[in-house]
């Protein structure tokens, strides 16, 4: 009898082994983790498509309302510790998974998975994430949107000024490059999450390379972030112009671990046609079935 309940448990086990690696996703400025006509239409095209899938989307508040408004007010740093915890709470994700964000929930991701690297992502894909930051905030959620105002409005007045910074999730990835040291002084986020600082920290790289695959879509007609070139790590040279990733600092001195993963062949970039997270069924699908199937 013992003999039969053993082998039935190693037979669960591998066929548990056997299913698909369950998939986080982390929702963009002015959404939340459910709405049925993004996230929650998103995580249950995936689970239908990929049977067996267990789809975490992340919720960072107590319910949805707080979901979108902590994409604008809460502390990114916060954010990301309440994003670790939810994972490690989730026993579906012990071993892994992959991760996808959409706009800030891709630079979010980035940033989860230096800082949280247990359990560890596999594949992660950030969708429009503006990984360098933006130096502009048009079309958020439509020109007269009353919230995007308002933080339109304290951006012009000042990114880097204290009680703006602490208060504005934008305000955190804002990235002047006319104002390089005084994003390196005030940035509470993305100066420190790209190793810009004086003193590295070699975690970060550590944390990033253990990646199978960081995946980069960019949008050619984006209009949301600003610039567009930043979902690829481009940025600012010194006269002016667009710097494509492999020509920053960032990438040549390997600040958080680009060069290694583009030298081994997991660094991924992409570009679909449209505007921002105007993606199409079939480039869905393509992403599902190259990084989210294994």
């Amino acid at each position: 009898m013992m003999l039969v309940i053993s082998l039935a448990l190693l037979l669960w086990l591998q066929l548990a082994d056997c299913g698909p690696t369950p998939v986080v996703l982390w929702h963009g400025m002015g959404d939340s983790c459910c709405n049925p006509l993004s996230m929650g239409w998103i995580a249950k095209y995936m689970a239908k498509k990929v049977p067996g899938l267990h789809v975490h989307a992340l919720m960072i508040g107590d319910n949805v309302i707080q979901d979108t408004e902590n994409g604008f007010f809460m502390n990114i740093n916060k954010q990301i510790v309440l994003a670790c915890e939810r994972i490690q709470s989730d026993p579906a994700l012990a071993d892994g998974y992959n991760a996808v964000g959409f706009s800030q929930g891709g630079l979010f991701l980035r940033g989860l998975a230096q800082r949280c690297p247990s359990p560890p992502i596999r594949n992660l894909v950030s969708i429009g994430g503006p990984q360098q930051g933006v130096y502009g905030l048009p079309k958020c959620l439509g020109e007269n949107h009353r919230v995007c105002d308002y933080v339109r409005r304290l951006l012009n007045y000042g990114a880097y000024v204290g009680w703006i910074q602490r208060l504005l999730v934008q305000a955190q990835y804002w990235h002047d490059p006319l104002a390089e040291e005084e994003y390196l002084e005030n940035s509470l986020y993305l100066a420190d999450i790209n190793n810009q600082g004086a003193t590295k920290n070699s975690s970060y790289v550590a944390a990033l390379t253990q990646l199978s695959n960081l995946v980069l879509v960019k949008f050619s007609s984006d209009t949301v972030v600003d610039p567009k070139g930043s979902e690829w790590f481009s940025w600012f040279s010194e006269d002016g112009s667009m710097e494509q990733m492999n020509k920053t600092q960032l990438y040549t001195q390997d600040w958080i671990g680009l060069k290694q993963l583009d030298q081994a062949g997991r660094l991924h970039l992409l570009e679909f046609p449209g505007d921002h997270l105007q993606m199409d069924q079939e480039s869905l699908d393509m992403i599902i079935d190259t990084y989210l199937t294994d």
